[in-house]
């Protein structure tokens, strides 16, 4: 939207004032105590005046921090000017446009756009660019806005056909990255540089998503299975190389059969009876206590019982 520059009006009207003022005063004031036919020559000698000293005071521009003018010399670029106050020779020098220069973002949505999978879907993405050569954004294009929107449009559907549907929905930098070369490659040609690119919404069908989701834990499952299965052979190796290293010394292995016992004897309901192999003697103790504990079990059950049966 176009704004008016107070500062720059104030300084045209003051130099149309002391241009205007003195040379009526010189030229106009002396003929108008002459005859009434010099009535008409007064008034063309005021309208000359008066052109001239506005056609003056328009050479004076003060140009924004923001902004940059690109002007022609008999039609030729001679660059860029700005910011500041920039005196414009009238006739042959004349003003093309006025750019701006200032960071801008603007959105780009492509939608039903099908994917490397054939998959439709709507995407958004947010394209931050600046005019980094003024010259050229006002002489090489017409609209270079216009311009550079069509090429990020033309760009993210392309990258979208060029991409199966995880990867749009996982890899968003990489993608954003990749659009971003491929906007900037051809912006460039306008003046324009592409400060980043965004990817702010990927939309997918509902039906999609949840195959997605079946997908993904049947993906997870799987991996959970593998990483079991790979744990068990990690344990059965090891535990061959121990069975290994114990067949080779004897009173090694009676040492761990020892050591089972001490963690089978930890539990608070195991009772541990060792005898000799051959002990006869060993073997009748250890039934006897085996059958004690049975009844004792077996009583314990049927006073349970019974006490549920009252």
């Amino acid at each position: 939207m176009f704004r008016r520059n107070p500062v720059q009006s104030f300084i045209r009207n003051l130099v149309r004032l002391i241009i205007l003022v003195p040379l009526w005063l010189l030229l106009v004031w002396s003929d108008l105590a002459k005859a009434e036919s010099m009535y008409i020559w007064i008034a063309v000698k005021s309208i000359v005046l008066l052109w001239f000293a506005n056609v003056f005071a328009k050479m004076f521009f003060v140009i924004p921090q923001w902004q940059r003018i690109v002007l022609l010399r008999l039609g030729k670029s001679v660059g860029a000017r700005g910011p500041g106050v920039i005196i414009v020779p009238p006739f042959i020098y004349s003003l093309a446009r006025t750019i701006d220069i200032r960071i801008t973002t603007y959105e780009v949505k492509a939608t039903k756009t099908l994917t490397k999978d054939n998959i439709p879907i709507d995407v958004t993405a947010a394209v931050e660019l600046e005019v980094e050569n003024p010259e050229r954004a006002a002489i090489d294009v017409q609209n270079y806005w216009k311009t550079t929107e069509w090429a990020s449009m033309e760009a993210l559907k392309s990258t979208i056909g060029g991409n199966d549907l995880r990867p749009l929905l996982s890899e968003t930098d990489r993608i954003a990255a990749d659009l971003k070369k491929i906007i900037d490659t051809a912006a460039i040609d306008y003046g324009v540089n592409v400060r980043a690119v965004r990817i702010t919404d990927v939309g997918t069908p509902p039906t999609l998503i949840e195959e997605l989701a079946v997908i993904a834990r049947a993906e997870r499952a799987a991996k959970a299975k593998m990483i079991q299965a790979e744990a068990e052979k990690t344990v059965a190796t090891s535990l061959k190389e121990a069975s290994e290293l114990l067949a080779q010394q004897p009173n090694a292995m009676k040492l761990r059969q020892i050591q089972a016992l001490l963690d089978i004897s930890k539990e608070e309901s195991s009772m541990v009876i060792i005898y000799p192999m051959d002990s006869l003697m060993g073997q009748q103790i250890a039934t006897a206590t085996a059958g004690n504990q049975t009844s004792k079990s077996k009583m314990k059950q049927d006073i349970q019982i019974f006490a549920s049966d009252e």
